[in-house]
């Protein structure tokens, strides 16, 4: 790995303004430092938009917390008990298009696609060769960011699981323009511009490996992380061969491993930021940039809010020898943060825990159920033995479908994935006995702010 050059202190989240215009073709922010209105000069300018893009998916309103919460309250392994009123409305299905959910989270899932487009189409030409080199592997990062943020974003408003004939997906701005205006693509129209920006983050940062920190920084993404994602995403895609080839290729690769029984808590910790050795992605948050009551830890800790917690039904999934049951705390309610920040995930009282974007054992779970369906029964299984007999199991013998589900749950738990892995299996989905049971509302309303300008269209359903 080359030696990276100086790096620039002022992100350029701190120079956008998020500025709710109605233009309807992302919300995107207006630049209002003139070095930010121009073209990118620099390969120092670069990466402090690259720099900025971390910086806004940590939002609270992102991967900061509530991205996370919608995965898990809408999940059969969690839910919001109504505790200072957090998730309620989603957990109900009762958002209307006004929702502060849906618009907030709109609003930052696009404007880290809006500082992602500024790279995207920043010509390197007068850039000299090592700046350019370096300017080529950012720029790979950037298509990754990019395509994370479309795939959120047809996760959670798009209408795959809603039956909806009009089968939308999302805008997809392909440049930053403040005044376009753009209607939404089809689903299979975002799927397919997903997987292109997947495969060109893949091949520039191909190209430009010399500046691949790998495994020695965590907080930025690597070629590895960014086939981690991938394969994350067609797991939802439903292509496996596409998942056994990722996955085989981040194994091959190395440099990561499961973290062993003894460590598991401790690679949850504030002490841990960027350096446990099943992390392939996190984003830095640390003291400077801590969340506070805005962070995820604060809603799953009851010495928090104490309001996103786990089902009874959930925890009976864990044997007693499953050192993962210790990250529990148990009780009338159970918790996967307790308040003295010693047990469970996300324990900083400040909110400064790095947030774990992707780990290994996420690879090789994505690897079993991949393997089970056209692959080997035996590559499936050494995958998941790797998982148990660090986590003071017996390695099992058999591995199919309905233990590879269980196994998500017991290792993922938390991390915002099930209802999405729930969606995508065809599994029910539960919900309260007061809430609507209409398959539309299994996507976010469009912010009213979106669908008022008219070229937008709403999600069926809502008020809008």
């Amino acid at each position: 790995m080359k030696n990276k050059i100086l790096k620039v202190a002022l992100l350029s989240i701190g120079l956008l303004t998020l500025s709710v215009s109605c233009s309807d073709d992302f919300v995107d922010r207006e630049f209002y430092q003139e070095v930010e209105q121009a073209p990118l000069k620099s390969v120092q300018e670069v990466e402090s938009f690259v720099r900025g893009g971390y910086a806004a998916m940590r939002s609270q309103y992102y991967y900061g917390c509530d991205f996370l919460a919608y995965g898990e309250v809408r999940s059969d392994e969690m839910l919001s008990n109504g505790a200072s009123g957090y998730y309620v409305n989603v957990m109900n299905y009762t958002q209307t298009s006004a929702d502060a959910y849906a618009k907030d989270t709109w609003n930052h899932i696009y404007k880290t696609v809006g500082l992602a487009n500024v790279v995207i189409n920043t010509d390197f030409s007068s850039f000299n060769s090592d700046d350019k080199d370096y300017a080529g592997f950012l720029q790979g990062q950037a298509y990754a960011m990019r395509a994370l943020g479309f795939f959120d974003l047809l996760r959670l408003y798009g209408q795959k699981y809603t039956g909806s004939p009009t089968s939308l997906g999302i805008v997809l701005p392909l440049k930053y323009d403040p005044l376009a205006k753009q209607a939404r693509s089809t689903i299979a129209e975002t799927e397919a511009q997903i997987a292109a920006d997947f495969a060109k983050a893949e091949e520039l940062m191909d190209e430009h490996a010399d500046w691949d920190s790998g495994p020695s920084n965590r907080t930025e993404l690597s070629l590895s992380a960014v086939r981690g994602l991938m394969a994350r995403f067609y797991l939802y895609k439903g292509d496996y061969a596409k998942v056994r080839q990722l996955v085989n290729n981040i194994v091959a690769d190395g440099g990561y491993q499961v973290v062993g029984a003894a460590n598991l808590q401790s690679s949850y910790s504030f002490a841990m930021n960027g350096s446990a050795a099943n992390s392939m992605f996190e984003l830095a948050v640390g003291n400077a940039s801590a969340l506070g009551t805005a962070s995820y830890r604060h809603k799953l800790s009851n010495g928090g809010y104490a309001n996103v917690v786990i089902r009874p039904a959930t925890v009976a999934l864990y044997s007693t020898a499953d050192i993962r049951r210790s990250l529990i705390t148990t009780g009338a309610t159970n918790y996967l943060s307790n308040a003295n920040g010693v047990k469970g995930k996300y324990l900083n009282a400040s909110g400064a825990d790095n947030i774990k974007m992707l780990r290994y054992e996420e690879i090789l779970l994505d690897g079993v159920e991949a393997e089970l369906n056209g692959g080997s029964a035996v590559q499936a299984l050494s995958y998941f033995n790797q998982i148990q007999v660090n986590r003071n199991l017996p390695a099992a013998t058999t591995v199919d479908m309905v233990e590879l589900k269980k196994e998500r749950t017991r290792e993922l738990l938390g991390e915002g994935l099930r209802q999405w892995d729930l969606r995508r299996w065809g599994d029910a989905v539960p919900r309260p006995t007061t809430a609507s049971t209409s398959p539309l509302l299994n996507a976010f309303p469009i912010p009213l702010s979106e669908t008022n300008v008219g070229a937008v269209q709403s999600n069926p359903g809502y008020d809008n």
